[in-house]
């Protein structure tokens, strides 16, 4: 964690990041990959912490959210009822070419879905694959993951 925050007031770090939007940051394996292993060139370190963030979940699943410099996290239209969480597994489903599924088939079907839902973080597969290899045994690589 002290990497992680740590790294976003190195100098190189907002000079990398100036003209590059947050989640724009998180959504480049390359970027990730960079902004990860900035700390390493500066500090003796004895893991990496890789460089995303626990909103590209929502994105994946059709949120519109977005980082308003001085507020945080924004989201388009915050969820606030059951309904509208239904709505989103409507909407998640339909563009694997699932529709008319009733609100109760609607869970267990994401779920048999789940792989096809995971493609829409491969970014966040690649950049993890790309971050190990530079690191090339020198220190683990994680992250941090979370649930409501």
């Amino acid at each position: 964690w002290v990497m992680r925050q740590t790294g976003r007031y190195l100098p190189e770090y907002r000079e990398f990041t100036k003209d590059k939007e947050f989640f724009s940051r998180c959504r480049s394996p390359e970027v990730a990959c960079e902004l990860t292993l900035q700390p390493f060139r500066r500090f003796d370190l004895d893991a990496g912490i890789i460089f995303s963030d626990i909103l590209v979940v929502p994105q994946a699943l059709g949120l519109q959210v977005s980082m308003v410099r001085g507020m945080g996290p924004v989201f388009a239209r915050p969820l606030r009822t059951k309904e509208q969480w239904l709505k989103v597994e409507r909407d998640m489903l339909s563009r694997y070419g699932v529709t008319d599924a009733s609100p109760e088939a609607s869970a267990d079907l994401c779920i048999s879905k789940a792989a096809d839902f995971a493609d829409a973080l491969g970014y966040v597969y690649d950049a993890i694959t790309l971050t190990r290899t530079k690191l090339d045994g020198r220190a683990p690589l994680i992250g941090f993951t979370g649930s409501p």
